[in-house]
């Protein structure tokens, strides 16, 4: 009995959820696949021009503006798909990942405070909002874009823990990037790399905090 108490005791009262990759499925092949009718062409754009490392600049918090003037300075003949990334970034969306809603679901059943942490452009994730009624189950989401830290600086995690009185080892967090998992478990967060939602759902029933 005294085991069991110690384990409701020590069960976690806080999940963190990443939202791109863990419950929502974002990716910019699907715009640049109806602009650019080569797949190995496309390919090449998106790993050059519009690199994930040109996009984590917005997730930190620069205009889509300012960076887009730098990248067409450099590459004028692709202005027009420069400018497509921003004005037909909604095709960049696509569903929801249900399974994992199920599960978010489930917790909120439980009572459970459930936030999010995510790597997000302001300019682009109001526009995301009203597309995935769930966003509301969150008492908060926490932008990179909006605070100008992005994960895995630790810095976001702390600004997290002190705004909401979150106490890390009572606290998971979830999300896909191994960086971002690792800078949390050094925090003192108890850091679930997410593969799959069977997969999160043993590891949160083994945690207490959902039905096995």
């Amino acid at each position: 009995m005294a085991d069991s108490a110690t384990a409701v005791a020590d069960a976690p009262c806080a999940v963190v959820f990443d939202l791109g990759g863990v419950l929502i499925d974002w990716n910019p092949r699907y715009l640049y696949r109806r602009l650019i009718a080569d797949e190995a062409t496309m390919e090449r754009f998106l790993a050059e021009v519009v690199s994930p490392a040109w996009n984590r600049e917005m997730d930190r918090g620069r205009p889509f503006a300012e960076l887009a003037a730098e990248l067409v300075g450099r590459y004028p003949d692709h202005a027009a798909l420069i400018a497509a990334y921003r004005t037909d970034w909604l095709e960049m969306l696509g569903e929801a990942y249900h399974d994992t809603v199920e599960v978010l679901a489930e917790l909120r059943a439980n009572e459970i405070r459930l936030l999010a942490l995510t790597n997000w452009s302001a300019e682009t994730f109001v526009l995301a909002r009203p597309r995935y009624p769930f966003l509301s189950w969150f008492e908060d989401v926490l932008v990179s874009g909006e605070v100008g830290l992005i994960k895995p600086d630790p810095a976001i995690f702390r600004l997290l823990v002190d705004r909401h009185g979150l106490e890390a080892s009572r606290t998971v967090f979830v999300d896909d990037a191994i960086a971002n998992v690792e800078a949390a478990a050094g925090l003192g967060f108890r850091a679930i790399r997410f593969t799959a939602a069977p997969a999160l759902r043993r590891e949160l029933a083994a945690m207490g905090v959902l039905h096995p």
